[in-house]
């Protein structure tokens, strides 16, 4: 089994739509959103209270996927709708969530 780990940029609709696609991927059982208690801090102080910042939140998933190739087409079809929703998208390790 596969684990999946996406770090999503957008708005709540955004999540919600790539979310659902993922659910709708054939074998994928398991897709859940992750709350990271470190997101209101930043790296980077030089940039805070800009009006871009606050217009996008980020998102944690993980997806389970039972083969390798569910988890290329969790990338793909991730990608493709966050791409689709001008969102951002990036697939992180584990050590990185």
């Amino acid at each position: 089994m596969s684990m999946i780990r996406l770090r999503l940029i957008g708005n709540r609709d955004a999540a919600d739509s790539i979310i659902t696609m993922l659910h709708g991927i054939d074998g994928i059982e398991h897709v859940e959103e992750i709350e990271d208690m470190m997101l209101g801090v930043r790296d980077d102080s030089s940039s805070a209270n800009l009006v871009d910042d606050s217009e996008g939140r980020v998102f944690m998933v993980e997806v389970d996927a039972p083969d390798d190739m569910r988890a290329d087409a969790v990338r793909v079809v991730a990608e493709a709708e966050a791409r689709r929703l001008d969102a951002g998208l990036e697939i992180v390790d584990g050590e990185d969530f």
